[in-house]
């Protein structure tokens, strides 16, 4: 139907009216064409135009739905107010699907299949008196002595105490007392720094118990570092050498850092302030939070009580498992714990778990020193690979293997199952060879600063040439006799 025309003294109103009423006498394709003026063109462009016209339309459409019921315009809103709703990386993880009930069934069944790997017979409560095996080759070794005084006597060449010497012995690891004679003699010609006031000996038995307590399956360079850093840290004046002196009589088997110390996590001595700091509560300087900041990425946590935390993984380890607890110098409090698991001696490799740390301390120096201190040693002892394994969605964890040097070396979808939810992991790997030709350097850097670290390097270098030329004499005098 053509169009009806319109004079100049129509009114808008008639105008309205007529193009409605256009729209009501549409019957056909062929009227919606004649409409917008197709009519005259070729049927195949026509019809081209015309569908792409409902196509556009439909498109609009469906952008404005979902723009509408997807709440787009309501989060634009809030964001002009202030309102900031994107959720967080724990908020995100409290949404993740659950895995399908049968294959939770699954999983349960066929960890029936091995009751000495999943069962409690193969797992140690953390304490005191019953360590696993691999915490105690990493805790220092030291003789079972009353007072520091008497390991001092070993390097006396008073025949008159050789009755005391032989009693002394009894009580030393192997190799403690050539290792503590050895250190205690270099140090005394070149201690690390003054000589304290009133205690002329200090610097000497801080570096000789440090350097034996290392035990002898470390290498050396690794025994003079740490020596040197438990020298300086303890004798840099005499409240300090006071306090190790002490700690050293009480907990000879802690690995002592500059800002932090580790100690084999026992339950009796660190679940109460543990469980307080990372429950959420408002504890000391830290205002209340959501717990999950701390757990809500691990395959346990949190708990309602100290007695759960303490019944959990992180206290109830397996044989190839070990725990430290964190404890700052300064205020000798707690600040985290760090886990070693799936130990394999037969690779020579083994994984480090992220600190649980309470919030206040995440990223702090505290949390590298920590890390720090047991790659170490790990390395010192002869492990070749240490891994890393975090959650893909975990992003402030993911932070961790940058700081300290990783690498990452792939990403296993689907590659555990925690809380009822798949989780895809992110695999960092450290080498032994990564560790010695710069990744040690750049963080004991990073920590102690590059004079200490000049330092470091320049003890070892010639502390290595002066071994090298004992080693040599030693030779010659066998080879003569």
């Amino acid at each position: 139907m053509p169009p009806k025309l319109l004079n100049e003294d129509t009114s808008d109103f008639e105008k309205l009216a007529a193009a409605l009423g256009g729209i009501a006498s549409i019957r056909s394709i062929d009227d919606v064409l004649e409409s917008i003026g197709l009519a005259d063109l070729p049927t195949a462009q026509r019809y081209g135009i015309l569908f792409g016209i409902i196509v556009f339309t439909l498109t609009m459409v469906s952008v404005l739905s979902l723009l509408v019921f997807g709440g787009t315009f309501k989060r634009l809103q809030e964001q002009e107010n202030g309102e900031v709703t994107i959720p967080d990386a724990v908020t995100a993880r409290e949404s993740r699907p659950l895995l399908l009930e049968k294959l939770l069934d699954a999983q349960k069944r066929m960890m029936e299949n091995y009751p000495e790997k999943y069962g409690k017979a193969n797992t140690v409560t953390a304490s005191g008196t019953n360590s696993t095996p691999l915490t105690k080759m990493l805790s220092n070794v030291a003789p079972r002595l009353e007072k520091i005084s008497d390991v001092a006597d070993l390097v006396e060449e008073d025949d008159n105490k050789q009755e005391k010497k032989t009693q002394i012995k009894q009580g030393i690891p192997k190799g403690y007392q050539e290792n503590y004679v050895s250190a205690y003699q270099r140090c005394q010609d070149k201690p690390g720094g003054p000589i304290l006031s009133g205690l002329p000996e200090a610097r000497f038995e801080a570096y000789a118990r440090a350097y034996a307590g290392c035990g002898i399956y470390t290498t050396t360079s690794y025994n003079r570092s740490y020596a040197r850093m438990y020298e300086k840290v303890c004798c840099e004046n005499h409240a300090t050498e006071k306090k190790y002196s002490e700690l050293y009589n009480s907990r000879p088997e802690d690995i002592i850092g500059r800002v932090v110390r580790l100690e084999a996590l026992d339950a009796e001595r660190h679940a109460e302030y543990c469980f307080d700091m990372t429950c959420g509560d408002a504890f000391e300087e830290n205002k209340a939070y959501n717990p999950n900041k701390v757990w809500g990425f691990r395959e346990y946590g949190p708990f309602n009580t100290k007695e759960e935390l303490v019944k959990s993984p992180v206290f109830f380890l397996e044989k190839d498992q070990a725990a430290f607890a964190i404890v700052e110098s300064v205020t000798d409090k707690v600040v985290g714990i760090i886990h070693l698991v799936n130990d394999d001696p037969k690779n020579l490799s083994i994984q480090i778990e992220a600190p649980i740390m309470k919030p206040s301390a995440e990223g702090t120096v505290e949390q590298l020193e920590g890390m720090f201190l047991l790659l170490d040693r790990l390395f010192a002892l002869g492990y070749r690979r240490i891994q890393l394994v975090i959650d893909s969605q975990d992003t402030t964890t993911k932070k961790i293997p940058g700081r300290l040097g990783f690498t990452q070396e792939g990403l296993l979808p689907k590659h555990k199952i925690a809380k009822e939810s798949s989780i895809d992991s992110i695999i960092y790997g450290m080498l032994n060879s990564d560790w010695n030709k710069g990744a040690r350097g750049f963080l004991f850097k990073k920590l102690h600063g590059s004079k200490a670290e000049n330092a470091d390097k320049a003890n070892e270098g010639k502390e290595s040439e002066l071994e090298e030329q004992q080693r040599q004499k030693k030779l010659k005098a066998e080879k003569r006799k």
